[in-house]
């Protein structure tokens, strides 16, 4: 993947998470160029970012963090050590934060 394509996928990604995001009421979300910020009630902060030049997306949800580098053939984001998705990893870590179960988003 080249560069242009690598920012078109990584800036989907991230638009996609603070649309998902937005409307659960418990987190604050701040959307910036190459950043969402999730910030909880009690203070916890979870980072969702563009590494432009590692060519990932870097999850970091308390004391872990993920690296996930995109797959052209299965159109997703996949962590670098074990291969999950993104976006059900992000599910699990806010939702755990939550103390709810949520959905990945379409």
């Amino acid at each position: 993947m080249d560069e242009q394509g690598y920012l078109r996928a990584a800036d989907a990604c991230l638009e996609r998470a603070a649309r998902w995001l937005e409307p659960l009421e418990e987190i604050d979300i701040t959307a910036s160029d190459g950043l969402v910020t999730m910030e909880f009630e009690d203070g916890t902060r979870f980072v969702l970012n563009r590494q432009a030049a590692a060519r990932q997306i870097w999850l970091a949800a308390g004391a872990r963090a993920w690296h996930y580098r995109f797959d052209d053939a299965a159109g997703v984001w996949v962590d670098d050590r074990d291969g999950h998705e993104l976006f059900g990893r992000l599910a699990t870590a806010v939702g755990e934060k939550l103390g709810v179960q949520l959905d990945v988003p379409a």
